[in-house]
C-alpha cells in the first residue's frame, strides 16, 4: 500500500474493497478503485473541480461475460480479446519475472528469452510432472 497522499482529506478512502490505484503526476494525483472502478478522483479536490471530462468516444462494455457470449455467437470481438489480452498478459508476467530475478531484463519476444540474463529464463516455463503436459 502506498503512503497516504497528503492531499487526500481525512476520512476519504484511497481505493475500494478490492484495492485501487494511485497515479502521481507533475500537476496532481489521481485515485481510483480496483480496475478503475468508482471513477477517477483528482486530488487535491480543487483540481477535480477544474477538470473538464473529455467526451465519451469509446464503446462501453456490457460486461466480460456478455461480451464473450456475443463474440461466441459471431458478434464483435470482446473488448479483452486475445489480440489485446495476450500481449497485455505477457507484459505483466514479464514484470513478475523481473521481480523474481531482481534485475532489469531485456526481452527477446521472437525467441522468448532474456538475452541479458539467461538464468531468468527459468521463470518463463514450468517443468510438468511425468505424464502431464500442455
Amino acid at each position: 500500500m502506498p503512503s497516504r497522499p497528503e492531499e487526500l482529506p481525512d476520512g476519504m478512502r484511497m481505493g475500494d474493497t478490492y484495492g485501487g490505484a494511485l497515479y502521481i503526476g507533475d500537476k496532481g494525483k489521481i485515485l481510483c478503485g480496483s480496475h478503475g472502478a468508482n471513477g477517477l478522483r483528482i486530488i487535491p479536490k480543487e483540481r477535480m473541480r477544474d477538470y473538464a471530462r473529455p467526451p465519451k468516444t469509446l464503446p462501453r462494455s456490457s460486461g466480460h461475460i456478455q461480451e464473450w457470449i456475443a463474440a461466441c455467437k459471431g458478434g464483435p470481438a470482446a473488448g479483452s480479446n486475445f489480440d489485446y489480452a495476450g500481449p497485455l498478459t505477457e507484459t505483466v508476467l514479464l514484470g513478475n519475472a523481473a521481480i523474481r530475478a531482481g534485475a532489469k531484463l531485456r526481452w527477446d519476444a521472437a525467441n522468448m528469452r532474456f538475452p541479458n540474463m539467461p538464468d531468468a529464463d527459468q521463470y518463463l516455463h514450468r517443468t510438468y510432472r511425468e505424464g502431464w503436459s500442455l
